[in-house]
């Protein structure tokens, strides 16, 4: 079943929100982006009381008492806490933006949902938006919105090929006449590969380092991706694992690019079940149009070479990789969408 609304509908709304298990961000019709921050809320455990959210929650991780605790409601592009996400995003759009949403009589919203969404995910989603005052939520599917925001042709009659690399999972479809053809879902993402680089440091130096510390090897790979080239050091500090007191060691980039090849797998094996059930003809397209990259773990340097090695297509990361879904679900709301697309797609 496809999971989007038609142009029309969306036509209609006055938001669009893309909940993602790293960020969220929000789409005010005439307004653009006016939200983009961690999906993360601080919450006092004792009164339940709402310390924290975005930016100054997710600076909290780790380093707050035992009565304060971070707490991510969306995991997978799936709200997992309605009640904590509902707060959350309240406070994120502020009290300027929420006043001016209550001046709408019939507020409508749109939130990109996963393509194999079942039906709980979905209700989640809508439950989520209409604790905002939404009297009617339209779910998007999050590959169509990438695909829009990425700016790829998914209204001609021919293959288009989207990696959606979120945090937990990767999305890999074929697209075509503005409708998905075939999709996988594998449980590869950013987080796996931090935590591959994280128990690199633990076995191999003793070392427990927090996944967000990784960044700097992140920097350190950019200038030659996950190619192997001459000799890279990079500086890490963390918690010693036999005396717990701190210290640095200096990591050769090239143990993090063995290390980071392996979740990878997982996706190369889902972009061939995917190329295998896609028709003959869409897969000969793909030959020339490739693969196009979005989401934030599409900026993870070197991916793109690594998956043009091994499948020989033509990869690409978007623009902006990171905001492809909601520029995209702003375009449809905004109604700067060839009306093709979404006609033949039906409601959620």
């Amino acid at each position: 079943m496809t999971i989007s609304a038609g142009l029309e509908q969306l036509r209609r709304c006055h938001i669009g929100v893309d909940l993602g298990a790293t960020r969220t961000r929000v789409f005010v019709k005439g307004s653009g982006l006016v939200v983009d921050q961690p999906s993360a809320a601080a919450v006092n455990t004792k009164t339940g009381a709402l310390i924290a959210v975005g930016e100054l929650a997710e600076q909290m991780t780790g380093r707050t008492p035992g009565y304060i605790r971070v707490v991510r409601p969306i995991s997978g592009g799936t709200v997992v806490d309605i009640e904590v996400g509902r707060r959350m995003l309240r406070a994120l759009l502020g009290d300027k933006v929420r006043r001016a949403l209550r001046r709408k009589p019939r507020l409508r919203a749109a939130v990109c949902v996963p393509h194999d969404a079942d039906p709980l995910a979905r209700r989640a989603a809508t439950e989520t938006l209409l604790g905002l005052g939404a009297r009617r939520v339209e779910l998007v599917d999050s590959l169509i919105a990438a695909a829009v925001g990425s700016g790829l042709p998914v209204e001609r009659a021919e293959a288009t090929m989207i990696l959606a690399c979120g945090a937990a999972t990767t999305q890999i479809a074929v697209l075509s006449l503005g409708a998905v053809v075939t999709a996988e879902r594998v449980p590869v993402g950013g987080e796996a590969i931090d935590n591959a680089i994280v128990q690199l440091l633990r076995q191999r130096h003793e070392l427990l380092l927090a996944t967000q510390s990784v960044r700097p090897l992140h920097v350190a790979l950019s200038g030659n991706g996950l190619t192997p080239a001459g000799p890279e050091w990079a500086e890490i500090q963390g918690r010693d694992v036999i005396t717990g007191l701190p210290r640095s060691v200096h990591v050769d980039t090239a143990e993090v690019r063995d290390a980071v090849r392996t979740p990878l797998v997982g996706m190369l094996d889902g972009i061939g079940r995917v190329l295998r059930d896609c028709p003959p003809d869409l897969v000969a397209d793909l030959a020339d149009q490739g693969v196009m990259l979005v989401g934030g773990s599409a900026l993870l340097p070197g991916l793109d070479q690594t998956l043009r090695d091994a499948t020989g297509m033509p990869v690409r990361i978007a623009e902006r990789p990171d905001l492809c879904a909601v520029l995209g679900l702003g375009a449809l709301v905004e109604g700067k969408v060839e009306p093709m697309i979404l006609d033949p797609l039906g409601v959620a």
